[in-house]
């Protein structure tokens, strides 16, 4: 859940980096609708729990100020608006495709409940930079997905794949950089799709590229989550030679078992996976690869979950997103025979366990070194591989050199802190 509000207008965002570049769209959209005392709840569906705490903290919301108005948006209102509508604390619910408009805010807006035909829906991502921490910056450049994981629900609440155009990408990176931001991420739901409803079919290796040409004072370009068999010939090449863009690549990988990357309708097979980490970390030595690992997918044997536990160590992964599996209503997975709750927190466990260890490793491996991070808020930095570092207080938004003398398993940790000693190093 991610806060953010100016003006009396208040935005709770849950789940992925798009709703982040959402919601600060949605806060102009209501800014410019002339709405005060306002609260916007920006959902995710991604799991039955995203969406059960987003009803909480509406409730929540709602006993802390009974004045201000609550209207929810996000893909659980898409996918479930009534659900929404008919909590008491709702004023109303908007669609994804609804809730960018300024005309939607607008309280003489007819409809308590204003979600239309996803699929029907033709607007691209807003082409502006959301900002975390006021240290990076973040463009959403395609929404939707035009694929049906049978896990998966978020293609019915975001529709099909859509690019945002390569030329307002190009300029709200220059503003970005122009604001003084030193890294960009490029989210989207589907990132590695971007372009292929766009005439030319441009990619993301063509994008990336384009960005890092057209934006020279741009310190850093960071990707979201990809889809490791999506990766096309200008991406790899642009990951070989870019050294602005950084070494560190989040995989949607889910299973190592080829029979329930099967079930699952997933495009790749696990040996696919295994060399796309071996080539790339051929080609570019300092990658480090994170890994969306779902535990307890309906019919997993034991033996298909080793293969998922054995796929930390022969992909090499460091930073691990774990999901213990939860059935969505609606899509194939939720018909399938279930595993135990008991058995599916277990293999959450180990394959936590097994992220911790690899993570150490990594981390152990860091000592001694001279890493450049960017300062954030909180005393915390990022090194170029998206490893965590504690540095102290002190500068904000920063790239600095700093001496890695430790780390306590999360985070690693340097010699004294930046207001004792920083070193800083401006971006060339």
């Amino acid at each position: 859940m991610r806060p953010t509000s100016r003006a009396k207008i208040e935005v709770v965002n849950f789940g992925c980096r798009l709703n982040l570049v959402e919601g600060d769209a949605m806060r102009r959209a209501a800014e410019a609708a002339g709405r005060e005392n306002l609260v916007i709840v920006n959902t995710c569906a991604v799991t039955a729990e995203a969406a059960r705490q987003a009803r909480q903290t509406i409730r929540r919301l709602k006993r802390e100020a009974p004045e201000r108005t609550i209207i929810v948006t996000g893909c659980a209102a898409q996918i479930a608006p009534q659900t929404f509508a008919a909590m008491p604390e709702v004023a109303q619910v908007l669609g994804n495709a609804e809730k960018l408009a300024a005309e939607a805010f607008r309280p003489s807006a007819a409809g308590r409940i204003a979600v239309g035909n996803i699929f029907a829906a033709s607007a691209v991502p807003p082409a502006r930079g959301a900002v975390e921490d006021h240290t990076r910056a973040f463009l959403a450049i395609q929404t939707g997905c035009d694929h049906r994981c049978t896990f998966c629900i978020i293609p019915y609440g975001r529709g099909a794949s859509r690019s945002t155009p390569v030329d307002a990408i190009l300029a709200a990176a220059e503003n970005c950089v122009a604001q003084g931001f030193q890294e960009i991420v490029l989210t989207g739901v589907d990132l590695t799709a971007y372009g292929r409803d766009i005439d030319g079919r441009p990619g993301l290796g063509r994008l990336v590229s384009a960005i890092l040409e057209s934006v020279p004072g741009l310190a850093r370009l960071r990707l979201s989550s990809i889809d490791c068999i999506e990766a096309d010939d200008a991406l790899l090449d642009a990951i070989a030679r870019e050294k602005r863009l950084m070494p560190h690549l989040h995989l949607s990988l889910q299973a190592g078992s080829d029979m329930i990357l099967k079930r699952m309708k997933r495009r790749h097979a696990r040996a696919d996976a295994v060399r796309f980490c071996a080539e790339i970390r051929a080609a570019r030595p300092d990658m480090v690869f994170g890994a969306d690992l779902i535990a307890g997918f309906p019919t997993e044997t034991d033996e298909m979950f080793a293969e998922t536990l054995a796929l930390v160590e022969d992909c090499g992964l460091t930073h691990l997103h774990v999901f213990p599996f939860s059935p969505r209503p609606g899509t194939p997975a939720a018909l399938m025979p279930q595993l135990p709750p008991d058995m599916i927190a277990a293999r959450a466990k180990a394959l936590r366990q097994a992220g911790e260890a690899a993570l150490r490793r990594h981390l152990d491996a860091h000592m001694g070194k001279t890493l450049t991070v960017l300062t954030e808020r909180g005393g915390t930095a990022r090194a170029e591989d998206f490893t965590k570092v504690r540095v102290g207080d002190g500068l904000v938004g920063r790239l600095i050199d700093v001496e890695i003398a430790g780390h306590d398993g999360k985070y690693l940790t340097i010699q004294g802190d930046l207001t004792t000693k920083p070193k800083l190093r401006e971006a060339s």
